[in-house]
């Protein structure tokens, strides 16, 4: 393997690297959440630093030295995760994925009903289905499919 595809997952840096996780964020956002109306991509976007990130554990994945992907986990959970849309499909998620898993515990997460892409990741990596809402977190039109990893 190349060394432009080694992936360093860490924890967050902290504040300071918050203004390059949203970059990340909105990268990811931008290529895979088409179904995400404006109003909504910019809410998110201006509460992200101030309040999503300080709520959950950040991992980093950083590639030759730059953040290229990051998640947030709490209470047993993967709240979020994000690869820059130039490093998808070149492993940080799944190292995300694996680093929240094995040493942090994670078993669910909730996916966007409307991202097969996302969907698809998760239950090649032995999540099931457990449930599903015809909206979001914050009651918006967007279905959640939750999924758990088995027991």
């Amino acid at each position: 393997m190349s060394a432009r595809f080694e992936i360093l997952v860490r924890p967050t840096a902290g504040p300071s690297e918050f203004p390059r996780l949203v970059e990340i964020w909105r990268s990811a956002v931008r290529a895979t959440h088409d179904f995400l109306a404006q109003a909504d991509f910019e809410r998110i976007e201006a509460a992200l630093a101030s309040d999503y990130l300080p709520a959950v554990e950040l991992l980093v994945a950083e590639r030759d030295g730059r953040a290229v992907g990051f998640a947030g986990i709490a209470d047993g959970g993967l709240e979020m995760l994000f690869v820059a849309d130039e490093a998808r499909g070149e492993g940080v998620g799944s190292a995300l994925l694996a680093e929240a898993v094995t040493r942090h515990g994670v078993t669910r997460v909730d996916v966007n009903e409307q991202n097969p892409d996302a969907l698809g990741f998760y239950l090649h990596r032995g999540f099931q289905e457990a449930g599903r809402s015809p909206l979001d977190s914050d009651g918006r039109p967007y279905p959640i499919v939750h999924l758990r990893l088995p027991a």
